[in-house]
Protein backbone atom coordinates (compact mmCIF):
# COMPACT_ATOMS: atom_id res chain seq x y z
CA UNK A 1 0.00 0.00 0.00
CA UNK A 2 1.55 3.28 -0.97
CA UNK A 3 2.29 5.55 2.13
CA UNK A 4 -0.02 9.10 2.31
CA UNK A 5 1.79 11.75 1.73
CA UNK A 6 0.62 15.79 1.90
CA UNK A 7 0.25 17.15 -1.47
CA UNK A 8 0.61 21.00 -2.26
CA UNK A 9 -0.04 22.40 -5.47
CA UNK A 10 1.94 25.54 -7.21
CA UNK A 11 1.81 26.89 -10.69
CA UNK A 12 5.72 26.26 -10.72
CA UNK A 13 8.32 24.76 -8.22
CA UNK A 14 11.94 25.62 -8.41
CA UNK A 15 14.21 23.41 -7.57
CA UNK A 16 17.23 25.29 -5.58
CA UNK A 17 17.77 28.74 -3.54
CA UNK A 18 20.90 29.82 -5.62
CA UNK A 19 21.07 32.64 -8.46
CA UNK A 20 19.39 30.91 -11.33
CA UNK A 21 16.41 29.81 -9.36
CA UNK A 22 16.06 32.83 -7.42
CA UNK A 23 16.32 35.14 -10.76
CA UNK A 24 13.51 32.82 -12.46
CA UNK A 25 11.05 32.93 -9.75
CA UNK A 26 11.46 36.55 -9.15
CA UNK A 27 11.43 37.29 -12.83
CA UNK A 28 8.68 35.31 -13.69
CA UNK A 29 6.59 37.04 -10.31
CA UNK A 30 7.10 40.31 -12.45
CA UNK A 31 5.63 38.85 -15.41
CA UNK A 32 2.85 37.19 -13.94
CA UNK A 33 1.55 38.37 -10.40
CA UNK A 34 -0.79 36.04 -10.31
CA UNK A 35 1.23 32.91 -10.57
CA UNK A 36 1.65 30.54 -7.78
CA UNK A 37 5.43 29.93 -7.12
CA UNK A 38 7.30 27.88 -4.42
CA UNK A 39 11.13 27.55 -4.29
CA UNK A 40 12.93 24.41 -1.92
CA UNK A 41 15.91 25.09 -0.99
CA UNK A 42 18.21 22.27 0.59
CA UNK A 43 20.16 24.40 2.86
CA UNK A 44 19.02 24.72 6.47
CA UNK A 45 19.35 28.74 5.02
CA UNK A 46 19.30 30.52 1.84
CA UNK A 47 22.79 30.57 1.21
CA UNK A 48 24.43 28.29 3.69
CA UNK A 49 25.67 25.77 0.88
CA UNK A 50 26.82 28.68 -1.85
CA UNK A 51 30.02 28.73 -2.69
CA UNK A 52 31.79 30.42 -5.79
CA UNK A 53 35.03 32.30 -6.53
CA UNK A 54 33.17 35.32 -7.12
CA UNK A 55 33.46 38.13 -8.71
CA UNK A 56 29.90 39.27 -10.22
CA UNK A 57 28.97 41.07 -13.63
CA UNK A 58 26.88 42.89 -12.36
CA UNK A 59 24.61 43.69 -15.76
CA UNK A 60 22.32 40.94 -15.70
CA UNK A 61 21.56 41.33 -11.92
CA UNK A 62 21.20 45.61 -13.10
CA UNK A 63 18.32 44.04 -15.55
CA UNK A 64 16.72 41.66 -12.85
CA UNK A 65 16.56 44.31 -9.60
CA UNK A 66 17.65 47.46 -10.50
CA UNK A 67 18.07 48.52 -6.99
CA UNK A 68 19.99 46.02 -5.94
CA UNK A 69 23.07 48.22 -5.68
CA UNK A 70 20.59 50.23 -2.78
CA UNK A 71 21.17 46.99 -0.41
CA UNK A 72 24.22 45.21 -1.34
CA UNK A 73 25.04 41.66 0.03
CA UNK A 74 27.13 42.23 3.18
CA UNK A 75 30.34 41.36 1.09
CA UNK A 76 30.26 43.53 -2.04
CA UNK A 77 33.79 45.06 -3.40
CA UNK A 78 34.10 46.94 -6.88
CA UNK A 79 36.83 45.19 -8.84
CA UNK A 80 40.49 47.22 -8.65
CA UNK A 81 43.33 46.08 -9.87
CA UNK A 82 43.65 43.49 -12.33
CA UNK A 83 46.75 40.41 -12.20
CA UNK A 84 47.40 37.00 -13.86
CA UNK A 85 50.31 35.09 -12.75
CA UNK A 86 52.58 31.64 -13.61
CA UNK A 87 53.87 30.12 -10.67
CA UNK A 88 56.82 28.19 -10.40
CA UNK A 89 57.92 26.60 -7.31
CA UNK A 90 59.77 29.70 -5.92
CA UNK A 91 58.80 32.60 -8.33
CA UNK A 92 56.09 34.14 -9.88
CA UNK A 93 56.07 35.98 -13.39
CA UNK A 94 53.02 38.60 -14.48
CA UNK A 95 51.78 37.46 -17.98
CA UNK A 96 49.24 39.78 -19.65
CA UNK A 97 45.65 39.63 -18.57
CA UNK A 98 43.57 37.87 -20.99
CA UNK A 99 40.31 40.51 -21.54
CA UNK A 100 37.88 37.79 -20.68
CA UNK A 101 39.81 38.07 -17.35
CA UNK A 102 39.57 41.78 -17.06
CA UNK A 103 37.04 43.05 -14.44
CA UNK A 104 36.79 46.58 -14.85
CA UNK A 105 33.36 47.72 -13.75
CA UNK A 106 32.73 43.92 -11.76
CA UNK A 107 32.26 43.14 -7.83
CA UNK A 108 33.92 40.96 -5.43
CA UNK A 109 31.03 39.53 -3.62
CA UNK A 110 30.20 36.29 -1.33
CA UNK A 111 27.51 34.24 -3.40
CA UNK A 112 26.02 33.25 -0.50
CA UNK A 113 25.12 36.70 0.42
CA UNK A 114 23.91 37.23 -2.66
CA UNK A 115 21.09 34.28 -2.61
CA UNK A 116 20.11 35.80 0.79
CA UNK A 117 19.44 39.25 -0.63
CA UNK A 118 17.47 37.90 -3.44
CA UNK A 119 15.56 35.51 -1.57
CA UNK A 120 14.45 38.78 0.58
CA UNK A 121 13.21 39.68 -2.35
CA UNK A 122 11.14 36.90 -3.57
CA UNK A 123 9.87 36.97 -0.53
CA UNK A 124 8.53 40.49 -0.56
CA UNK A 125 6.92 39.43 -4.06
CA UNK A 126 5.08 36.89 -2.00
CA UNK A 127 6.86 33.93 -3.30
CA UNK A 128 7.26 30.97 -0.56
CA UNK A 129 10.56 30.65 -0.20
CA UNK A 130 11.21 26.79 1.94
CA UNK A 131 14.78 26.16 2.47
CA UNK A 132 15.35 22.91 4.56
CA UNK A 133 13.69 21.23 1.92
CA UNK A 134 15.30 19.12 -0.58
CA UNK A 135 13.68 17.51 -3.75
CA UNK A 136 14.70 14.26 -3.46
CA UNK A 137 12.95 12.97 -7.11
CA UNK A 138 10.78 14.43 -9.34
CA UNK A 139 7.25 12.98 -10.02
CA UNK A 140 5.31 11.52 -13.43
CA UNK A 141 2.09 11.96 -14.91
CA UNK A 142 0.47 8.92 -16.74
CA UNK A 143 2.43 10.55 -20.05
CA UNK A 144 5.66 10.38 -18.59
CA UNK A 145 5.35 14.43 -18.12
CA UNK A 146 7.63 15.74 -15.01
CA UNK A 147 4.48 17.50 -12.42
CA UNK A 148 6.65 18.16 -9.67
CA UNK A 149 8.44 16.34 -7.21
CA UNK A 150 8.76 14.80 -3.54
CA UNK A 151 10.31 16.38 -0.83
CA UNK A 152 13.47 14.10 0.86
CA UNK A 153 11.89 12.21 4.23
CA UNK A 154 12.59 13.24 7.37
CA UNK A 155 13.30 11.46 10.72
CA UNK A 156 14.78 8.16 8.81
CA UNK A 157 16.77 5.57 10.78
CA UNK A 158 20.62 4.84 9.66
CA UNK A 159 19.07 2.08 8.06
CA UNK A 160 16.13 3.50 6.38
CA UNK A 161 13.66 2.47 8.79
CA UNK A 162 11.00 5.11 9.57
CA UNK A 163 12.41 6.89 13.68
CA UNK A 164 9.87 8.49 16.19
CA UNK A 165 10.20 11.37 14.37
CA UNK A 166 9.47 10.32 10.87
CA UNK A 167 7.11 13.16 8.69
CA UNK A 168 7.20 11.72 5.07
CA UNK A 169 8.21 14.11 2.21
CA UNK A 170 5.31 16.26 0.98
CA UNK A 171 4.62 15.61 -2.63
CA UNK A 172 4.53 19.34 -4.65
CA UNK A 173 2.31 18.91 -7.78
CA UNK A 174 2.69 21.85 -10.66
CA UNK A 175 2.75 22.77 -14.08
CA UNK A 176 6.21 23.21 -14.38
CA UNK A 177 9.14 21.98 -12.43
CA UNK A 178 12.61 24.17 -12.87
CA UNK A 179 15.56 22.40 -11.89
CA UNK A 180 18.03 25.08 -10.48
CA UNK A 181 20.18 22.59 -8.01
CA UNK A 182 23.48 23.57 -9.57
CA UNK A 183 26.59 21.38 -10.49
CA UNK A 184 25.41 17.92 -10.31
CA UNK A 185 22.11 17.82 -8.73
CA UNK A 186 20.62 14.46 -8.04
CA UNK A 187 17.04 15.25 -9.85
CA UNK A 188 18.46 17.30 -12.38
CA UNK A 189 20.76 14.45 -12.96
CA UNK A 190 17.97 11.47 -13.24
CA UNK A 191 16.33 13.53 -15.35
CA UNK A 192 19.08 14.20 -17.69
CA UNK A 193 19.75 10.36 -18.03
CA UNK A 194 15.57 9.49 -18.01
CA UNK A 195 15.15 12.19 -21.15
CA UNK A 196 18.47 11.28 -22.81
CA UNK A 197 18.97 15.27 -22.41
CA UNK A 198 23.09 14.83 -23.17
CA UNK A 199 22.05 12.17 -26.30
CA UNK A 200 23.76 14.86 -28.61
CA UNK A 201 26.07 16.72 -25.93
CA UNK A 202 29.56 16.41 -25.54
CA UNK A 203 30.54 14.63 -22.37
CA UNK A 204 29.86 17.00 -19.13
CA UNK A 205 33.29 18.11 -17.51
CA UNK A 206 33.67 19.20 -14.18
CA UNK A 207 36.58 21.21 -11.94
CA UNK A 208 36.47 20.89 -7.99
CA UNK A 209 36.82 24.08 -6.38
CA UNK A 210 38.10 24.57 -2.57
CA UNK A 211 37.58 28.07 -1.16
CA UNK A 212 38.64 29.78 2.18
CA UNK A 213 38.03 32.92 3.84
CA UNK A 214 41.23 34.30 5.80
CA UNK A 215 41.25 37.56 8.40
CA UNK A 216 44.87 38.83 7.11
CA UNK A 217 47.04 40.61 9.86
CA UNK A 218 45.93 44.69 9.63
CA UNK A 219 47.40 46.64 6.86
CA UNK A 220 47.96 43.45 4.68
CA UNK A 221 44.88 43.75 2.20
CA UNK A 222 44.47 45.85 -0.91
CA UNK A 223 40.55 45.76 -1.18
CA UNK A 224 39.43 45.22 -4.76
CA UNK A 225 42.45 43.59 -5.79
CA UNK A 226 42.36 40.26 -7.95
CA UNK A 227 44.75 37.70 -8.79
CA UNK A 228 44.47 34.94 -10.93
CA UNK A 229 47.38 31.98 -11.26
CA UNK A 230 48.35 29.05 -12.81
CA UNK A 231 51.19 26.69 -12.90
CA UNK A 232 53.23 25.55 -9.69
CA UNK A 233 52.11 23.19 -8.15
CA UNK A 234 50.12 21.61 -10.67
CA UNK A 235 51.89 19.70 -13.65
CA UNK A 236 51.21 20.26 -16.87
CA UNK A 237 48.91 17.90 -17.80
CA UNK A 238 46.67 18.74 -15.17
CA UNK A 239 44.14 22.08 -15.65
CA UNK A 240 43.25 24.17 -13.03
CA UNK A 241 44.46 27.53 -11.54
CA UNK A 242 43.85 29.99 -8.00
CA UNK A 243 42.12 32.99 -7.24
CA UNK A 244 43.01 35.57 -4.89
CA UNK A 245 39.99 38.43 -4.12
CA UNK A 246 40.84 40.75 -1.90
CA UNK A 247 37.72 42.16 0.25
CA UNK A 248 37.43 44.75 3.02
CA UNK A 249 38.56 45.06 6.50
CA UNK A 250 42.11 43.25 5.74
CA UNK A 251 39.92 39.95 5.00
CA UNK A 252 41.05 37.96 1.65
CA UNK A 253 39.06 34.84 -0.70
CA UNK A 254 41.86 32.43 -1.81
CA UNK A 255 40.79 29.54 -3.40
CA UNK A 256 42.42 26.80 -6.00
CA UNK A 257 40.12 25.07 -8.87
CA UNK A 258 41.81 21.67 -10.25
CA UNK A 259 39.96 20.29 -13.08
CA UNK A 260 38.76 16.64 -12.29
CA UNK A 261 39.84 15.33 -15.75
CA UNK A 262 43.42 15.28 -13.85
CA UNK A 263 44.89 11.46 -14.84
CA UNK A 264 47.22 10.61 -11.94
CA UNK A 265 45.42 8.48 -9.57
CA UNK A 266 47.89 9.85 -6.23
CA UNK A 267 46.94 13.13 -6.46
CA UNK A 268 45.20 14.62 -3.98
CA UNK A 269 43.40 18.17 -4.96
CA UNK A 270 43.34 19.55 -1.25
CA UNK A 271 47.02 19.05 -0.98
CA UNK A 272 47.77 20.49 -3.77
CA UNK A 273 45.49 24.03 -2.48
CA UNK A 274 47.55 23.87 0.42
CA UNK A 275 50.55 23.29 -1.03
CA UNK A 276 49.85 26.47 -3.28
CA UNK A 277 49.19 28.37 -0.21
CA UNK A 278 53.07 27.96 0.35
CA UNK A 279 54.12 29.52 -2.61
CA UNK A 280 56.35 32.39 -1.01
CA UNK A 281 54.28 35.22 -2.44
CA UNK A 282 51.06 33.22 -1.09
CA UNK A 283 52.57 32.40 2.51
CA UNK A 284 53.51 36.22 2.90
CA UNK A 285 50.48 37.17 2.64
CA UNK A 286 48.51 34.23 5.08
CA UNK A 287 51.43 34.63 7.47
CA UNK A 288 49.70 35.17 11.11
CA UNK A 289 46.04 35.42 9.47
CA UNK A 290 43.37 33.05 10.35
CA UNK A 291 41.04 31.16 8.36
CA UNK A 292 37.57 31.86 9.11
CA UNK A 293 35.46 30.02 6.92
CA UNK A 294 36.56 27.07 4.35
CA UNK A 295 34.58 25.08 2.04
CA UNK A 296 34.28 23.03 -1.54
CA UNK A 297 31.89 22.22 -4.68
CA UNK A 298 32.58 21.11 -8.14
CA UNK A 299 31.91 23.36 -11.42
CA UNK A 300 30.58 22.56 -14.53
CA UNK A 301 33.29 23.14 -16.93
CA UNK A 302 31.80 21.67 -20.53
CA UNK A 303 30.04 24.55 -21.57
CA UNK A 304 28.58 24.91 -24.99
CA UNK A 305 29.25 21.65 -26.31
CA UNK A 306 28.31 19.57 -22.93
CA UNK A 307 24.89 21.56 -22.64
CA UNK A 308 21.99 18.76 -22.21
CA UNK A 309 18.94 19.65 -23.85
CA UNK A 310 17.39 22.50 -21.25
CA UNK A 311 13.95 21.27 -22.06
CA UNK A 312 11.97 18.55 -21.40
CA UNK A 313 8.62 17.28 -20.91
CA UNK A 314 7.42 19.40 -17.96
CA UNK A 315 10.43 20.75 -16.90
CA UNK A 316 13.59 23.00 -17.66
CA UNK A 317 17.14 23.20 -16.93
CA UNK A 318 19.16 26.44 -15.93
CA UNK A 319 22.08 27.66 -14.60
CA UNK A 320 24.75 25.18 -13.19
CA UNK A 321 21.93 22.25 -13.98
CA UNK A 322 22.73 22.81 -17.45
CA UNK A 323 26.40 23.70 -17.08
CA UNK A 324 26.23 27.73 -18.23
CA UNK A 325 29.12 28.51 -16.24
CA UNK A 326 31.79 30.61 -18.71
CA UNK A 327 35.22 28.82 -17.60
CA UNK A 328 37.73 31.64 -19.21
CA UNK A 329 36.05 34.32 -17.52
CA UNK A 330 35.63 32.46 -14.17
CA UNK A 331 32.33 33.22 -14.22
CA UNK A 332 28.78 32.06 -13.96
CA UNK A 333 26.75 33.81 -11.29
CA UNK A 334 25.64 36.64 -14.32
CA UNK A 335 24.76 33.53 -16.60
CA UNK A 336 22.83 31.81 -14.05
CA UNK A 337 20.84 35.02 -13.19
CA UNK A 338 20.37 35.00 -17.54
CA UNK A 339 19.33 31.64 -17.62
CA UNK A 340 17.10 32.08 -14.86
CA UNK A 341 15.49 35.11 -16.50
CA UNK A 342 15.35 33.43 -20.11
CA UNK A 343 13.20 30.90 -18.89
CA UNK A 344 11.25 32.91 -16.75
CA UNK A 345 10.00 34.81 -19.87
CA UNK A 346 9.56 31.85 -21.70
CA UNK A 347 7.17 29.62 -19.89
CA UNK A 348 5.26 33.37 -19.64
CA UNK A 349 5.25 33.63 -23.39
CA UNK A 350 4.86 30.13 -24.38
CA UNK A 351 3.44 28.68 -21.35
CA UNK A 352 5.31 25.42 -22.44
CA UNK A 353 8.94 24.17 -22.08
CA UNK A 354 9.59 23.06 -25.50
CA UNK A 355 11.69 25.38 -27.56
CA UNK A 356 13.52 27.01 -24.64
CA UNK A 357 16.59 25.42 -25.04
CA UNK A 358 16.63 26.59 -28.31
CA UNK A 359 16.12 30.30 -27.47
CA UNK A 360 19.05 30.12 -24.24
CA UNK A 361 21.55 29.04 -27.05
CA UNK A 362 20.27 31.77 -29.46
CA UNK A 363 20.38 34.15 -26.68
CA UNK A 364 23.40 36.52 -25.21
CA UNK A 365 24.40 33.93 -22.57
CA UNK A 366 24.35 31.01 -25.06
CA UNK A 367 26.75 33.19 -27.75
CA UNK A 368 28.77 33.86 -24.64
CA UNK A 369 29.27 30.31 -24.42
CA UNK A 370 29.39 29.36 -27.66
CA UNK A 371 32.01 32.16 -28.51
CA UNK A 372 34.80 30.53 -26.36
CA UNK A 373 33.71 26.62 -26.39
CA UNK A 374 37.38 25.66 -27.55
CA UNK A 375 39.22 27.24 -24.63
CA UNK A 376 38.54 24.77 -21.86
CA UNK A 377 38.94 21.79 -23.91
CA UNK A 378 41.89 22.90 -25.61
CA UNK A 379 43.77 22.28 -22.43
CA UNK A 380 43.60 19.00 -22.87
CA UNK A 381 46.80 18.12 -24.26
CA UNK A 382 48.73 19.98 -21.63
CA UNK A 383 49.09 23.58 -20.26
CA UNK A 384 50.93 24.76 -23.03
CA UNK A 385 48.90 23.59 -25.65
CA UNK A 386 45.95 24.92 -23.48
CA UNK A 387 47.48 28.66 -23.78
CA UNK A 388 48.47 28.52 -27.31
CA UNK A 389 44.50 27.70 -27.88
CA UNK A 390 42.85 30.29 -25.69
CA UNK A 391 45.53 32.97 -27.45
CA UNK A 392 43.94 31.99 -30.93
CA UNK A 393 40.50 31.47 -29.86
CA UNK A 394 40.56 34.76 -28.20
CA UNK A 395 42.12 36.53 -30.80
CA UNK A 396 39.57 35.35 -33.55
CA UNK A 397 36.55 35.62 -31.62
CA UNK A 398 36.07 31.96 -31.50
CA UNK A 399 34.83 32.10 -35.31
CA UNK A 400 37.00 29.11 -36.28
CA UNK A 401 34.72 26.12 -37.83
CA UNK A 402 35.90 23.62 -35.39
CA UNK A 403 34.67 22.57 -32.15
CA UNK A 404 36.49 21.24 -29.51
CA UNK A 405 35.12 18.06 -27.75
CA UNK A 406 35.57 17.57 -23.72
CA UNK A 407 35.83 13.78 -22.25
CA UNK A 408 34.29 12.37 -19.32
CA UNK A 409 36.35 12.86 -16.31
CA UNK A 410 36.66 9.85 -14.53
CA UNK A 411 37.17 8.41 -17.49
CA UNK A 412 40.65 10.20 -17.66
CA UNK A 413 41.75 8.50 -14.54
CA UNK A 414 44.85 6.63 -15.30
CA UNK A 415 45.90 2.90 -13.44
CA UNK A 416 48.54 2.47 -11.21
CA UNK A 417 50.25 0.27 -13.65
CA UNK A 418 50.07 3.16 -16.52
CA UNK A 419 50.78 6.07 -14.47
CA UNK A 420 54.67 6.51 -13.72
CA UNK A 421 55.33 7.87 -9.97
CA UNK A 422 55.42 11.84 -10.38
CA UNK A 423 57.96 13.42 -8.21
CA UNK A 424 55.84 16.39 -6.33
CA UNK A 425 58.58 18.94 -4.76
CA UNK A 426 55.94 20.03 -2.40
CA UNK A 427 56.81 21.77 0.60
CA UNK A 428 56.03 20.40 4.67
CA UNK A 429 53.27 23.11 5.49
CA UNK A 430 52.86 25.37 8.41
CA UNK A 431 49.90 27.37 7.72
CA UNK A 432 46.58 25.86 8.70
CA UNK A 433 44.04 23.57 8.34
CA UNK A 434 46.56 20.92 9.20
CA UNK A 435 44.20 18.40 7.44
CA UNK A 436 40.90 17.62 5.72
CA UNK A 437 39.32 17.28 9.05
CA UNK A 438 40.36 20.64 10.27
CA UNK A 439 39.02 22.42 7.12
CA UNK A 440 35.98 20.36 7.58
CA UNK A 441 35.56 22.32 10.39
CA UNK A 442 35.36 25.48 9.34
CA UNK A 443 32.90 24.46 6.86
CA UNK A 444 30.62 23.87 10.11
CA UNK A 445 29.09 21.03 8.19
CA UNK A 446 26.28 19.16 10.19
CA UNK A 447 24.87 16.22 9.15
CA UNK A 448 22.54 13.90 12.00
CA UNK A 449 24.90 10.67 12.23
CA UNK A 450 21.40 8.58 13.02
CA UNK A 451 20.19 9.52 9.26
CA UNK A 452 20.93 7.29 6.19
CA UNK A 453 24.25 7.68 4.49
CA UNK A 454 23.11 10.48 1.39
CA UNK A 455 26.58 8.80 -0.82
CA UNK A 456 25.19 5.74 -2.04
CA UNK A 457 27.57 2.80 -3.61
CA UNK A 458 26.16 0.28 -5.88
CA UNK A 459 29.06 -2.61 -5.18
CA UNK A 460 31.02 -1.74 -2.05
CA UNK A 461 33.24 -5.04 -2.94
CA UNK A 462 34.75 -3.53 -5.87
CA UNK A 463 36.78 -0.71 -3.71
CA UNK A 464 38.39 -2.96 -1.96
CA UNK A 465 39.26 -5.43 -5.05
CA UNK A 466 38.78 -3.87 -8.42
CA UNK A 467 39.11 -0.23 -7.19
CA UNK A 468 42.32 -0.71 -4.52
CA UNK A 469 44.13 -2.98 -7.23
CA UNK A 470 43.44 -0.86 -10.33
CA UNK A 471 43.39 2.68 -8.66
CA UNK A 472 44.36 2.41 -5.44
CA UNK A 473 40.70 3.89 -3.91
CA UNK A 474 40.81 7.24 -5.26
CA UNK A 475 37.98 8.36 -3.16
CA UNK A 476 40.30 8.62 -0.02
CA UNK A 477 42.57 11.35 -2.29
CA UNK A 478 40.34 13.53 -4.47
CA UNK A 479 37.66 13.71 -1.55
CA UNK A 480 38.54 17.27 0.13
CA UNK A 481 36.63 15.97 3.16
CA UNK A 482 38.16 12.90 4.18
CA UNK A 483 34.61 11.21 3.66
CA UNK A 484 36.36 7.95 2.27
CA UNK A 485 38.43 5.66 4.19
CA UNK A 486 39.99 1.95 3.70
CA UNK A 487 39.61 0.82 7.15
CA UNK A 488 40.95 -2.53 7.99
CA UNK A 489 39.17 -4.96 10.74
CA UNK A 490 39.62 -8.52 11.55
CA UNK A 491 42.26 -8.74 8.48
CA UNK A 492 39.86 -7.48 6.23
CA UNK A 493 39.38 -4.24 4.33
CA UNK A 494 36.37 -2.32 3.83
CA UNK A 495 34.61 1.33 2.55
CA UNK A 496 33.86 3.36 5.48
CA UNK A 497 31.97 6.37 4.43
CA UNK A 498 32.11 9.20 6.85
CA UNK A 499 29.21 11.00 6.02
CA UNK A 500 29.05 13.58 8.58
CA UNK A 501 31.99 15.15 7.08
CA UNK A 502 30.33 15.75 3.51
CA UNK A 503 30.33 19.48 2.12
CA UNK A 504 28.17 18.43 -1.10
CA UNK A 505 30.89 18.96 -3.19
CA UNK A 506 30.02 15.91 -5.30
CA UNK A 507 33.09 15.41 -6.13
CA UNK A 508 32.71 11.61 -6.02
CA UNK A 509 29.92 11.45 -7.77
CA UNK A 510 31.53 12.82 -10.97
CA UNK A 511 35.70 11.31 -10.54
CA UNK A 512 34.66 7.77 -9.34
CA UNK A 513 35.95 5.75 -12.13
CA UNK A 514 33.66 3.06 -11.94
CA UNK A 515 31.12 5.39 -11.53
CA UNK A 516 29.52 3.75 -8.72
CA UNK A 517 28.66 6.67 -6.18
CA UNK A 518 25.42 8.70 -6.10
CA UNK A 519 25.74 11.37 -4.01
CA UNK A 520 21.93 11.87 -2.80
CA UNK A 521 20.27 15.01 -0.55
CA UNK A 522 20.13 14.28 3.13
CA UNK A 523 18.09 15.23 5.43
CA UNK A 524 17.18 18.46 4.84
CA UNK A 525 18.81 21.46 6.44
CA UNK A 526 21.61 18.68 6.40
CA UNK A 527 25.10 19.95 5.20
CA UNK A 528 27.96 22.73 5.44
CA UNK A 529 27.25 26.27 7.12
CA UNK A 530 28.71 28.65 4.67
CA UNK A 531 29.94 31.90 6.32
CA UNK A 532 29.87 34.75 3.58
CA UNK A 533 31.95 32.26 0.88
Amino acid sequence: MAEERDVMEYDVVVVGGGPSGLAFAIRLRQLNPDSSICLLEKGAEIGTHSLSGAVMEPGPLDTLWPEWRDNPPEVCVPAGKDEFLFLTREKRYRLPTPPQMKNHGNFIISLGALNRRLAEKAESLEIDVFPGFPAAEALFDEDGRVKGVRCGDMGLEADGSPGPNYAPGVDIHTGLTVLAEGCRGNVSKTLIRKFELDKQASPQTYGLGMKELWQLPEGRGEPGKIQHSQGWPLDRKTYGGSFVYHLENDQVYIGFVVGLDYEDPHFSPFEAFQQFKHHPEMKKLLEGGEIISAGARSIVEGGWQSLPSMDMPGALLIGDAAGTLNVPKIKGIHQAIRSGMEAAEHWHEKGETAGFDARFRASAAGRELKKVRNIRPGFNKGLWRGLFTAAVETATLGKLPRTLPNHADHAALKRLDEQEKLERPWVQRELPPRDRLASVFHAATAHDESQPVHLKVRDPDICVTRCAEEFGNPCTKFCPANVYEMVEEDGQKRLQINAANCVHCKACDIKDPYQIIDWVTPEGGSGPNYQNL
